[in-house]
């Protein structure tokens, strides 16, 4: 009979210890799916902070067409534990109307702590870290001065340039375009006889062939989310389209089983990979 207790005990312990952690579980896939969707539609959450009428919430997604960004490489970030979640989007790549090259972070999830630029009139709240790699006064220094009118003096670094600042750092420049050519970069033609390097090539070249220089860190990816939040796997290479909501994608319903679970082993896509900037046009406006 003691035997029979004893048991009886444990089958209990077990029970009540899977329902405390079921009952300490506040997201469902569904939920996840819900906020991509409001993202993907630029409407903001109820986890955003509450706000004056006249501050301004902004909700971005993931955008590889995007007209102004000539995007370079992409991940998607996804951190857990048994009460928060976050998705985090990593896009890096030239800002064509910023003359600036940078990491663009999106956040997704019920833990962010929303960046905010504050301004005297009002406040703008939004889901997105930018992380300069390349600013614009190092862009002006190495663009080309050399040309005629009209002719490899836009956005073509010119033939001398030996390094380049990226984060703060020199980093060797590589001005043989054959090596860009090698690696699907199609160096611009119109007004570049020379076949300079275009601003935006470089990022994609570093991306093709040393993407951790052109990669947020962990420390980065962790300065709006929960320091101690564990981080479950980084997905490199994913089906995107741009069409249809999330919810309705294999993809994001991939990642929410995995944030649900704390399973890796559910990322079993079958729809191919399609992420890579070369499948998709950008920075063309």
């Amino acid at each position: 009979m003691r035997l029979i207790s004893v048991i009886a005990i444990l089958f209990t312990l077990i029970f009540y210890n899977k329902q405390t952690r079921e009952s300490q579980m506040i997201y469902t896939e569904n939920e996840i799916l819900k906020q991509l969707d409001l993202a993907y539609k630029q409407e903001p959450s109820e986890y955003y902070p509450k706000v004056r009428s006249q501050d301004i919430k902004y909700n971005f997604f993931l955008d590889l067409e995007h007209g102004y960004f000539e995007t370079a490489g992409s991940r998607i970030h996804l951190y857990a534990n048994e009460n928060q979640w976050a998705i985090v989007f990593e896009k890096s790549g030239y800002q064509n109307r910023a003359t600036r090259a940078e990491i663009e972070l999106d956040y997704i999830g019920n833990c962010i702590n929303y960046p905010i630029d504050r301004f005297p009139d009002r406040d703008y709240i939004s889901n997105v870290s930018n992380i300069v790699l390349i600013d614009s006064d190092e862009y002006m220094r190495i663009e080309n001065k050399n040309g005629t009118t009209n002719v490899e003096n836009f956005e073509l670094i010119a033939n001398d340039i030996e390094e380049i600042k990226v984060r703060g750092k020199l980093i060797p420049f590589n001005n043989n375009y054959k090596d860009y050519e090698r690696v699907g970069i199609n160096i611009r033609d119109y007004d570049n006889p020379k076949k300079l390097i275009g601003f935006g090539d470089l990022i994609r070249f570093y991306h093709e062939t040393n993407p951790i220089l052109v990669s947020a860190s962990e420390d980065e990816i962790k300065k709006y989310i929960p320091k101690d939040l564990k981080r479950l796997m980084v997905i490199d290479e994913f089906h995107y389209d741009p069409d249809i909501l999330p919810s309705k994608q294999e993809v994001y319903k991939l990642i929410s089983k995995i944030l649900i679970t704390k399973d890796t082993s559910y990322w079993k896509p079958t729809q191919q990979s399609n992420n890579s900037w070369k499948k998709w046009e950008s920075g063309n406006l």
